[in-house]
């Protein structure tokens, strides 16, 4: 049964580090931050993977190695080596917060650092079970909004004030469109439960929560498409929760803005 065991532990460690190793579940990067993020993912998975390694082909090891056999001697309970625990725990608790302020700069620079001028303002609604897109226009400013006001009959799924003179070219949209290797200034909220805007081949995640206008921003670099997801539970459709981010050339982000605003006229 001992060398069962070993086989078992080290046949379910060996299998597990290799798709973790050749990374197929791991998502094309197509943001600026994306190489900084994965060498983050990857230095942590490399050092986390070697402790794992090492402590189960160790756990496989002693099962066989203590089994229960003729002629084995009494087993001698201890209750641990102190000083040895301290060390561990110790490293332990170094290895945690080093590998957390190496990753907190990238994060930190997208969240607590302003949009740099000129970038593309987005607004982004989370609402049960959807995702909305809003452009301010040419003025770049948001038309207020308001509970009261919201109607899928009215095609004002954001409840905005269309009194409002900054209404008139507010832009709402099912899709986000992006230019390239432009940076965008995000705001995101939700109207009901909280959300979390996940766009996985952009290396972004980041709740929306209600009553909360939260400012982010990231640049993409690569035209393509890609899924947004909503990765906070948030009621029975949160399965279906998902939208397309659309990165486009800056004169194709340019037409289709313009013919959205025609649209309104």
């Amino acid at each position: 049964m001992g060398l069962v065991l070993l086989a078992v532990i080290w046949l379910i460690t060996l299998i597990s580090s290799y798709f973790f190793i050749v990374k197929s579940w791991w998502p094309h990067g197509a943001s600026a931050a994306a190489p900084w993020i994965d060498h983050q993912f990857a230095l942590t998975l490399v050092i986390m993977g070697i402790v794992f390694i090492a402590a189960q082909l160790a756990l496989g090891y002693l099962a066989w190695k203590y089994r229960d056999r003729p002629g084995a001697a009494p087993v001698d309970y201890s209750h641990g080596n102190t000083t040895l625990e301290a060390i561990w725990t110790g490293l332990t608790a170094v290895l945690f917060v080093g590998l957390n302020l190496m990753g907190s700069h990238v994060w930190a620079s997208e969240r607590f650092e302003p949009a740099k001028p000129g970038s593309v303002q987005v607004e982004a609604t989370g609402a049960q079970f959807a995702w909305f897109f809003r452009y301010p226009g040419a003025d770049g400013t948001y038309a207020a909004t308001s509970a009261k006001n919201i109607s899928a009959e009215e095609q004002n799924p954001l409840g905005m004030k269309m009194e409002d003179p900054d209404a008139k070219d507010d832009v709402v949209s099912g899709v986000m469109y992006l230019p390239v290797n432009r940076e965008v200034d995000l705001t995101l909220k939700s109207q009901d439960v909280i959300h979390s805007l996940f766009i996985p081949n952009m290396r972004f995640k980041q709740d929306a929560v209600p009553g909360l206008a939260i400012k982010m921003h990231f640049t993409p670099v690569e035209t393509g498409d890609y899924e947004i997801l909503c990765a906070e539970l948030c009621g029975l459709g949160h399965y279906k929760m998902h939208g397309m981010l659309k990165v486009v050339s800056q004169d194709e982000f340019d037409k289709w803005l313009a013919s959205k605003e025609a649209e309104k006229q």
